[in-house]
Order: C-alpha cells, then sequence, then structure tokens
C-alpha cells in the first residue's frame, strides 16, 4: 500500500543555497567597500589609520553593519548544511557537526572584530593626533581578524569534506577546500606577527577568495536541485528517507 506525501529535501536544500548565496554576496559587498574606500592595511602607520577612519565613518558602517548581517547568514548556512547531511544518511555528519562548531567560534571572533572596528572608527572621530589607546583597538582589531582565519578555515574544511561525502558537491569543490582552508589555518598560526602588522596576512587571502568561490559554486548546486516537485509515492510504514515511521 503507498500513500502520498510532498517532498521537502528539495525545498531544504534550495534554502539552504539560497543562504550561501547570499552570504557570499555580503562579503563581496563588504570587501568591496573596503578596496574602493582604500582601506589602511594592518601594517600601515597609525597616522593613516586616523586619517582614514575620521574622513571614511560611512564606509565603516556599511562594512560593519554587513557583518551584523554575514552571522546569521554564515549560521544558517552551516546548521542548514548539517541538517541536509544528515537527511542524506549521515555521511559526513562528523565533519558537518565540526562546520557548525568553528562557525559559531568564527561568528564570536568576528562580532569581536566589529566591536572593535567600531571602537577605532568612533575615537578618530574625536581625535587629532593618534593615541596610545587608539593604536591598540587597531592592534586588537588587526588580531581578531587574524584569529578569524584559523576559524574560517576550519569552517570551510569542515563543509566542504561534509557535503564531498554526502554527494552534494563534485570533488573538485573538495579539493578547493582542503586547499583553501590550509592557507587560512597556516595565516592564521602567525596571528600576533598580523596584529603587530606583518604582511603574512596575504597568505591567507587566496583561502579567503577560495571560500568565496566555494560558497557561490555550493549555492548554486544546491539552488538548482533536481528532485521533483510534487507528490511523491510512499509505502506505508517508511519514511521518505527509507526509515521506519513510527505511528
Amino acid at each position: 500500500m503507498t500513500s502520498l506525501q510532498t517532498p521537502t529535501r528539495a525545498h531544504r536544500e534550495r534554502v539552504v543555497g539560497a543562504t550561501a548565496i547570499a552570504l557570499a554576496a555580503s562579503l563581496v559587498i563588504q570587501n568591496a567597500v573596503v578596496v574602493w574606500t582604500e582601506a589602511p592595511a594592518y601594517g600601515d602607520p597609525i597616522t593613516e589609520v586616523l586619517a582614514f577612519h575620521a574622513e571614511n565613518r560611512g564606509a565603516v558602517a556599511i562594512a560593519v553593519g554587513l557583518e551584523a548581517l554575514n552571522l546569521p547568514l554564515l549560521l544558517g548556512f552551516v546548521t542548514g548544511l548539517h541538517g541536509l547531511v544528515e537527511r542524506r544518511g549521515g555521511a559526513g555528519a562528523d565533519r558537518s557537526r565540526l562546520a557548525v562548531a568553528a562557525g559559531a567560534a568564527l561568528s564570536a571572533i568576528f562580532a569581536l572584530y566589529a566591536v572593535l572596528w567600531n571602537g577605532v572608527v568612533l575615537s578618530a572621530g574625536e581625535l587629532v593626533v593618534p593615541t596610545p589607546e587608539l593604536e591598540l583597538a587597531w592592534q586588537l582589531h588587526a588580531a581578531a581578524f587574524a584569529l578569524a582565519l584559523p576559524a574560517l578555515g576550519t569552517t570551510f574544511i569542515g563543509a566542504a569534506l561534509a557535503t564531498h561525502a554526502s554527494l552534494l558537491t563534485p570533488p573538485w569543490q573538495r579539493l578547493l577546500g582542503v586547499a583553501g582552508a590550509g592557507l587560512l589555518i597556516a595565516a592564521g598560526t602567525a596571528n600576533l606577527a598580523i596584529a603587530d602588522g606583518s604582511p603574512l596576512l596575504f597568505v591567507g587571502l587566496p583561502g579567503y577568495f577560495a571560500w568565496l568561490v566555494w560558497l557561490l559554486a555550493t549555492g548554486v548546486r544546491l539552488v538548482r536541485a533536481r528532485t521533483a516537485d510534487g507528490m511523491v509515492p510512499v509505502r506505508s510504514g517508511a519514511s521518505p528517507t527509507g526509515g521506519a515511521t513510527h505511528d
């Protein structure tokens, strides 16, 4: 005997895919704002840091505002991805749990990063010359970003391995994830040097761009999920995933 049940897997995949695309778009816009306004690097003189933040408060407000959007998008993506992995039989579930845990840590670090950036721009608006407090806030801001790199790398590799194990993504995305995550984690080990203005930060940039590419590719693939919409016959006493149902 069979009954009819509306499938939801395709809908879930599309929601998670749309979240990934939205996160990638937000990150691209955020970085475009920083590049367009020629924000100072962490190794630039503190006088240039002061001048930039005194003159570009609006640009920083946009970048920090987007960070507030990135946090729920990131957490929504990794938790939604974990749900998809578990519903597809659980292959890679341990790696998706790693991505969820690392994503939570990454969100906390980026929240600190944004708060410190707010402190820098608010302090700069009241200063004529740099102070030790402004320099310390800027260095802490840099240190938070540096520490976010290994957290992002761990999120990246967990998500990439989980989606590959669950056949949600093709093999090339697993390779992209492993390579990109490795660069992010390697750069993050130099977080003290980066906080002091070291160009070692740029070691992690290719990994960050790989994360954006992976997010977009994964999002598009999930949005284009081909599970048929409509009613699907399901055997009585069995769930759509193949397990027994209980009344």
